[in-house]
This record gives structure tokens, C-alpha cells and sequence, in this order.
């Protein structure tokens, strides 16, 4: 996604928290879901955690587009998930486009 997609999403977000992550979303006119990360430097110092992060995000979103509407999603990490264990950050993510879909469902 571009920074004014980016920007889009953040001007008017649903929006779905818990203690690891903040999850963003907004409808698109695609036809499809779309994810942009916002994994800051200020709260993840070290590039290797970022990049980690990064990956297990996209292959959640991966395995769960197929469930999701036409939105655009941008997800924005919280310091603790350095010291989460990776299935409950898994689970968190699922939970979270599961949240989603019902949003989206909802007018």
C-alpha cells in the first residue's frame, strides 16, 4: 500500500486492539483485503524482532484472506510482543481478523 492508502486507513479506521497489537481496517473498493504494517522503530528497537513480527503478520493474513472482506489492514505492534510466545501472538492475529469480519459484516 502507498502512503496516501495508508493515510486513508488511518483518517477513519475500524479499529481492534489487544495487549499485542492494533489493528487498523477500512473498506476498500479492490475486491479484495490488502495489509500494510506499521512495525515502528521507537517500540521494536531491534531489526531482527521487526522482521520477525513482520512475517508471522503476513502469514497470518495470508492464511485468513480468504475469510475477509474487501478492506484495507494495517497493523501496528506493541512492545510486548518481544516477549509473547509466537502461538499467542498467533492466536491474537486470528482473533483479530475473525473481529474483523464481523465489523466489516456490521454497517
Amino acid at each position: 500500500m502507498a502512503a496516501a492508502e495508508f493515510g486513508y486507513v488511518f483518517s477513519q479506521p475500524k479499529v481492534v486492539a489487544d495487549e499485542f497489537f492494533t489493528v487498523l481496517a477500512r473498506s476498500n473498493d479492490k475486491g479484495w483485503p490488502r495489509l500494510g504494517l506499521a512495525i515502528s522503530k521507537r517500540k521494536i528497537k531491534k531489526a531482527v524482532a521487526r522482521n520477525r513480527i513482520k512475517r508471522l503478520v503476513r502469514e497470518s493474513f495470508r492464511l485468513n484472506q480468504s475469510r475477509l472482506p474487501a478492506i484495507d489492514v494495517v497493523v501496528l505492534a506493541k512492545p510486548s510482543v518481544l516477549t509473547a510466545e509466537r502461538s499467542v501472538l498467533w492466536e491474537s492475529l486470528a482473533k483479530h481478523w475473525q473481529d474483523l469480519s464481523m465489523l466489516a459484516a456490521s454497517p
